[in-house]
């Protein structure tokens, strides 16, 4: 297939003339409504931001914010759900990077987006992202449906994405008509969810991958991303982004100018303002690589201002104060909370920190070849997490028209009669003095979670909550006992005498002994549950 890519300097030629041409068309009457420049409400509520944060008592920089405290319902909950859900699971291909991957002629992962747009939709230049958006009805969205599931999968908190990295919000945005209250399904998403959340007793978030919004869009001339009167979906087409090798964002990743940083805290601010969330999850668009440091990131002073608007406005509401989920090293730990992506900490870390993952290995959004993990591979993470001292984050993708797929309704299900049985050992929990014993080790990193191997018979697990101590086997034994050796009364973890053991689930006693090997239990003819098994120590 033949395509043209147009030299350099055509191309920075042809970049002028299409600003030229679109400023010229632009009146006087509608100069404030020109969508290449700041949007015409950011300006007064940078004002309003800034007069909350001088208010204090946080106030933008590092020392003020490092006195943030994590609240107790949040490392009492250790369990709650993501949702990835946007006009990107109307193609349900490949996965939710289909606006970006359907502009880039390359595989990804297996998959070549872009022919797949152009067999199916026609090309890019008249079948735009923006095409899905009026496809994209939700017309079957149910939010008191949707919380009841996350009740009964024993979530504690739900955090849906607020706007992804395709620009498009899924609340009413004061800041661009490109939202889902305006186009699309047309309601607003995020409100009608947080008030069935919310009724339910469950703590509500929201995510903001808007950062990304900057280098999302790879663009053309003959693309509809780079017509200017779309700038306010794709962002604005930025020379840089026409680069032949702009799509290498790690390799390459100009900073955002300060016309996006203002709209970047106008609009987080808003969802401070729109939702009082209990916590807010921050993308990587905030740092542009893993090795960035908070104090070398230029946008540090735009993360100080929103913090400090966020936890003011979160202690002047009479609540908890908020908390902000980042990644890599976006804050100073004592500033937020720590989150891994797909990952997971091979060892107790102090501050408490989170996981977020997926039920789908293969895509966060709904795709119609979703490759599913188990519930008993699930519950195992969320076992392992909590005894490390963190909290699972998990991620479902509704389809286009609000439904949630059966395969993630069914691996909720399972996770929360789990939970209904066992939750004792997981929530209000802490950790132990070892997070656990066994042969299988825990792969880190960025998405490392694909490293992995399944966790055997040998791997075991600690909680506690009081006097209680509680080992979680993560396999069922072959043998009639299991000998847990972290416990024997000559190790440095003894726990000193035991007083009883129990399994729960198991309403007969078990047999039991305690010396210098370990702590050897009889274990019950038939498994309580499917699958991680939680002996209580006394």
């Amino acid at each position: 297939m033949f395509r043209f890519t147009p030299p350099p300097l055509a191309l920075f030629l042809s970049l002028i003339t299409l600003f030229a041409v679109h400023v010229s068309t632009l009146s006087a009457e509608d100069a404030d409504q020109d969508p290449l420049a700041p949007h015409p409400a950011v300006a007064p509520a940078i004002e309003r931001i800034d007069a909350v944060v001088d208010a204090g008592p946080f106030q933008p920089n590092w020392e003020s914010l490092s006195g943030y405290g994590i609240p107790q319902w949040y490392r009492d909950a250790k369990f709650g759900i993501f949702i990835h859900w946007g006009a990107y699971s109307v193609p349900a291909f490949g996965s939710e990077w289909y606006p970006r991957q359907m502009y880039i002629d390359a595989v990804r992962r297996g998959d070549n987006f872009y022919e797949h747009h152009q067999e199916t939709y026609g090309p890019q230049s008249t079948f735009g992202y923006k095409d899905f958006i009026p496809k994209f009805r939700a017309e079957k969205f149910d939010p008191d449906a949707w919380a009841d599931l996350f009740v009964r999968a024993g979530a504690k908190y739900v955090v849906p994405v607020a706007e992804h990295h395709d620009g498009f919000p899924m609340y009413a945005c004061s800041f661009t008509e490109w939202d889902a209250s305006e186009m699309g399904p047309r309601r607003d998403i995020i409100d009608e969810l947080q008030q069935a959340v919310r009724a339910r007793g469950l703590k509500f978030g929201v995510s903001s991958h808007r950062a990304f919004n900057w280098k999302f869009y790879i663009r053309r001339p003959e693309y509809d991303n780079a017509d200017p009167k779309y700038a306010r979906l794709y962002g604005r087409p930025m020379p840089f982004l026409f680069r032949e090798d702009a799509a290498d964002y790690r390799k390459r990743f100009e900073p955002q100018d300060e016309q996006f940083k203002h709209d970047w805290l106008a609009r987080t601010c808003e969802l401070v303002d729109r939702f009082n969330p209990d916590l807010v999850w921050f993308d990587f668009g905030i740092t542009a690589s893993q090795g960035t440091n908070y104090r070398d990131n230029h946008y540090s002073p735009w993360l100080q201002r929103f913090a400090a608007y966020y936890y003011n406005r979160s202690l002047k509401a009479g609540g908890d104060i908020g908390i902000i989920n980042y990644k890599w090293q976006a804050f100073p730990e004592g500033a937020a909370v720590l989150d891994l992506e797909r990952s997971k900490m091979d060892a107790i870390r102090t501050p408490f920190w989170q996981t977020d993952t997926a039920v789908s290995s293969s895509s966060w959004g709904y795709t119609r070849n979703q490759k599913y993990k188990t519930p008993n591979r699930l519950v195992d993470d969320l076992v392992d997490i909590v005894s490390k001292n963190g909290c699972l984050l998990l991620n479902i993708g509704p389809r286009a028209d609000g439904t949630i797929p059966e395969k993630d309704q069914e691996i909720l299900l399972a996770i929360g009669k789990w939970l209904e049985l066992n939750g004792e050992a997981i929530y209000g929990t802490t950790y132990w003095k070892t997070y656990g014993e066994g042969p299988t080790k825990t792969a880190t990193g960025h998405l490392a979670e694909k490293k992995n191997k399944p966790f055997t018979a040998e791997d075991i697990r600690f909680t506690a909550k009081g006097d209680t101590l509680y080992a979680i086997l993560l396999d069922w034994p072959e043998g009639e006992s299991v000998t847990i050796r972290t416990l024997g009364t000559e190790s440095k973890y003894s726990p000193g005498t035991i007083e009883s053991v129990e399994m729960i689930g198991v309403d007969a006693p078990l047999e039991w002994k305690q010396d210098t090997g370990g702590l050897t239990v009889r274990l019950p003819q038939q498994k309580p549950c499917e699958f991680a098994y939680v002996l209580r120590i006394r």
